[in-house]
């Protein structure tokens, strides 16, 4: 007989924490999810309706709107809430509001004897990733941002596409800054297990520089989407439940998640996006790439940038 139940508390149901809730109720990852927002009235209502779908669903899951106290006894807590991002603002542009916000939120988590995992989603996410694992004294493992698994599957699509290749079947990476010096690793990308590099000398219909724009695509696509409809939030949210997924059930997956390095790829003291080894713990551990040297100089740059950002979030915390 089982006897724990798995508990996610969200805090924030805009709209990438209602989507996240939704995707998770339809996947059936938790036995358990608790909606904790400032707007009570929108978050009971979310979570009416999201009980009302609850025969459609995989399996049974307990939801209800709740508060800061409900974060005692959970497995996870993901944070999606703070200022959205604005057409024509860049993530690290929302740096020093949230990372205010950030701290009341941890404080109070914290002050209910929350013992789990932390899952950032909130922008710029490395910085608050990094924000959340100092105001809350966990250990790094346990502090993990969504980082650049979204930016990884805009990636794997695009190339999926291209190459007219189902997208599961690429191995591709996006690593750095969840933001404008983020940076794909060409070296590393396959295919069914061949180099892209060599796709593209097998046939003349491929070309580099469509590889290069679709580079670009991808690491403008909150830009373009933002234009469009003004937030980006279910590519998001699938991507915060297969995190969540991979920690409930000690899956032991390789996702690019925001992780805290402490010597890795040469870097100390920051949270950045890199392929890392996810589950029941948090980070098992941060997997090391073989860039090359253009990679490598980009990916330090990227390092840079953040920790030049960061300097808001330090004086904060002091």
């Amino acid at each position: 007989m089982k006897n724990h139940v798995n508990r996610v508390a969200l805090i924030g149901t805009g709209a990438v924490g209602s989507s996240y809730a939704f995707a998770l109720l339809n996947q059936g990852v938790t036995e358990e999810l608790v909606l904790i927002d400032l707007n009570k009235e929108k978050s009971e209502g979310d979570a009416m309706d999201l009980n009302h779908g609850m025969p459609f669903a995989p399996s049974p899951t307990k939801i209800w709107f709740g508060d800061y106290s409900d974060c005692k006894d959970a497995d996870l807590v993901v944070i999606c809430a703070g200022a959205n991002q604005k057409p024509g603002e860049t993530r690290l542009d929302l740096v020093e509001k949230n990372t205010r916000i950030f701290k009341g939120i941890v404080e109070q988590v914290m002050a209910n004897s929350f013992d789990g995992i932390f899952l950032v989603a909130t922008n710029p996410v490395d910085i608050l990733t990094y924000a959340v694992w100092k105001f809350s004294g966990l250990p790094k493992e346990r502090v993990i941002g969504s980082g650049t698994i979204l930016d990884t599957a805009r990636f794997r699509y695009l190339l999926g596409d291209y190459f007219n290749v189902d997208t599961r079947n690429i191995h591709a990476y996006i690593i750095g800054e969840h933001g404008d010096t983020e940076l794909p690793v060409w070296s590393r990308a396959d295919i069914a297990g061949i180099p892209i590099s060599q796709w593209i000398k097998k046939n003349s219909e491929y070309k580099q520089e469509d590889l290069e724009e679709l580079f670009l695509n991808v690491r403008d696509a909150a830009y373009h989407i933002i234009e469009r409809k003004g937030a980006t939030f279910y590519g998001i949210a699938m991507g915060l439940v297969r995190v969540t997924k991979a920690i409930l059930q000690n899956e032991n997956s390789v996702l690019t998640v925001s992780a805290y390095l402490d010597g890795e790829y040469d870097q100390n003291d920051v949270y950045i996006g890199v392929p890392a080894v996810v589950n029941r713990n948090g980070i098992r551990e941060v997997v090391h790439l073989d860039l090359d040297e253009t990679e490598k100089v980009k990916f330090a740059h990227s390092v840079k940038v953040l920790k030049k950002t960061m300097e808001p979030v330090m004086k904060i915390e002091k």
